[in-house]
């Protein structure tokens, strides 16, 4: 075995390992959140107790939002580990990790020694974490699409066509986890580099007959079938949930154009002090390579081979394209973060750490442990003890001065270990010691929980003037339809209503021929339970 062969596994025993840890550890640590994660989660759990791979559904009804994907995963994850919360979450971290050894393995053709720093800029940052640890489709669009134009690029360089083959075949994939968004990323993308590199010949030859043979073999089938068992499929999943989802606010999630900054550069942290000035720098550098390709002598493949050009493209196309949207959430720009950390790496490689920037990086490194340690005051919404308040200051500071200190000593070799610290400092504290936090405050597992210490485990359950995420989470805690007084009206039978803190009153004048009795409350989310009985 050589010396590079040695380093390389390594290198690859060190990425998985943090791979476990980030996308892993703790799954379960607090339950189901949002309206999402317990939503795709029931979907799954029905199709597999129907053996049904082809329509989803909730509560017996097709649910036609997404492609089948993410249901897919969860139904093997199911078969492998059980119904579990946290087995819901299992295909978006395989998906993750998948996806930074396909970075690694990238880089390491194309970039050798920089394939280390890429992989593990793309595992740390937050972005990819939060999206690798939840039940949702978004690292199921994003980890097929990405590895896809890798793919594309390394037909590129080496005119392999097995290598279109792979672009083409993940591009399918990537259409089952969320649709067309996939192949309009890739048009977008491949079509913008082509023109900003006066490479119309690419994208020609990227136009494929038999990759297009190979996309439709993959994805259209299941589209196909979806639709015979359910001939509203087309209405509801393309025209509302993509081109209303687009163009109006029908969906209720409306945000400034500029959103997406700021999100983004949450979304690389704790890179962000080097990821920005890369992306700046990368977008200088194109311009002057515009320029100069009035005199093609001058543009090498020795000095520019495209690949920053390309990088800063699939940055943007994602970003620019959902800017324009009506309907925004942080998900839409995931497939933005892994080219992100590859052009951080370069030009981590390419520029050195200045002074300035380092500082600036510690800080970030420190403030990122101080959030992770006033995130529990806040999910309670309580005050801040002075002496919490003393040693969360101390603490930040001790991470920002370890930091500082260790890259100043040793340089670049050891800014990805030490960035891990609050990383994985953060990652403990937020899953072991605020996890239940967590749970209490923005899951519905601690709710049902609740419900059977107040001997409520076996009661209908309903809802009143309450969150949509309660209804979705109970509705997979429970496994039961959870009818909604507002939607459905209120249930003739015995049950157990959970309703904002404060409702008695509305209920008391919603159900005239029966008894309501207050049994219990749940203070962490502000609900009241309440048993409605009739007499018979």
């Amino acid at each position: 075995m050589t010396d590079r062969t040695r380093l390389t596994v390594l290198q690859l025993a060190i990425v998985f390992g943090v791979c476990l840890f980030c996308f892993f550890f703790g799954l379960g640590a607090f339950g189901l959140v949002g309206a999402d994660e317990p939503r795709y989660a029931q979907i799954g759990r029905e199709m597999l107790a129907r053996h049904d791979w082809v329509l989803p559904t909730i509560n017996g009804q097709p649910w036609l939002e997404k492609p089948v994907l993410l249901y897919w995963g969860e139904i093997i994850s199911y078969r492998l580990f059980g119904v579990q919360d946290w087995a819901a979450r299992v295909p978006s971290a395989l998906f993750a990790m998948v996806l930074v050894f396909a970075i690694y393995a990238f880089l390491l053709r194309f970039r050798e020694g920089a394939e280390f720093d890429g992989a593990m800029i793309t595992v740390s940052m937050a972005g990819m974490i939060g999206f690798a640890r939840g039940a949702s489709t978004d690292m199921q669009l994003t980890a097929p699409f990405c590895i896809a134009m890798l793919a594309w690029w390394t037909w590129r360089k080496t005119d392999k066509r097995f290598w279109l083959a792979v672009f083409f075949v993940l591009l399918a994939i990537a259409a089952l986890a969320k649709g067309p968004v996939a192949p309009a990323f890739a048009l977008l993308i491949v079509g913008a580099y082509a023109w900003l590199r006066r490479d119309g010949e690419s994208f020609l030859r990227s136009l494929w007959l038999p990759g297009f043979g190979l996309f439709f073999l993959v994805s259209v089938p299941w589209y196909i079938l979806v639709q015979r068992r359910a001939p509203e499929f087309f209405r509801t999943f393309f025209l509302q949930h993509n081109l209303e989802r687009f163009g109006t606010n029908l969906y209720q999630h409306s945000q400034p154009f500029w959103y997406y900054i700021p999100v983004f550069l949450l979304m690389v942290l704790p890179w962000v002090v080097f990821t920005a000035p890369a992306l700046v720098e990368s977008v200088r550098e194109e311009w002057r390579v515009r320029r100069r390709l009035e005199e093609p002598e001058r543009v090498t493949a020795e000095n520019d081979d495209g690949l920053s050009s390309f990088l800063i493209v699939w940055i943007l196309v994602p970003i620019v394209f959902f800017s324009i949207s009506r309907s925004k959430l942080p998900g839409y720009i995931l497939p933005s973060i892994p080219p992100a950390s590859i052009l951080t790496a370069f030009y981590l490689h390419g520029t050195g750490i200045s002074r300035i920037k380092l500082m600036l990086h510690s800080l970030v490194c420190g403030v990122l442990m101080a959030g992770a340690l006033v995130a529990p005051f806040s999910m309670m919404r309580e005050p801040i003890p002075s002496t919490t308040r003393y040693i969360i200051a101390v603490s930040s500071g001790v991470i920002a001065i370890v930091v500082l200190l260790f890259v100043r000593k040793s340089g670049l070799r050891v800014l990805r270990f030490v960035t891990l610290v609050p990383v994985v400092l953060g990652l403990m504290l937020l899953l072991r010691l605020n996890g239940i936090t967590i749970d209490e405050t923005q899951s519905s597992r601690s709710i049902n929980q609740q419900l059977k210490k107040v001997g409520a485990a076996d009661s209908r359950v309903a809802v009143f003037n309450a969150r949509r995420e309660v209804e979705y989470g109970l509705n997979f805690y429970r496994d039961q339809s959870i009818p909604r007084y507002e939607r459905d009206g209120v249930p003739a039978f015995d049950h157990v209503v959970i309703a904002k803190q404060g409702s008695a009153d509305a209920l008391q004048a919603l159900i005239s021929h029966g008894t309501i009795t207050r049994i219990g409350d749940f203070p962490p989310q502000r609900l009241e339970f309440f048993r409605v009985t009739y007499q018979k």
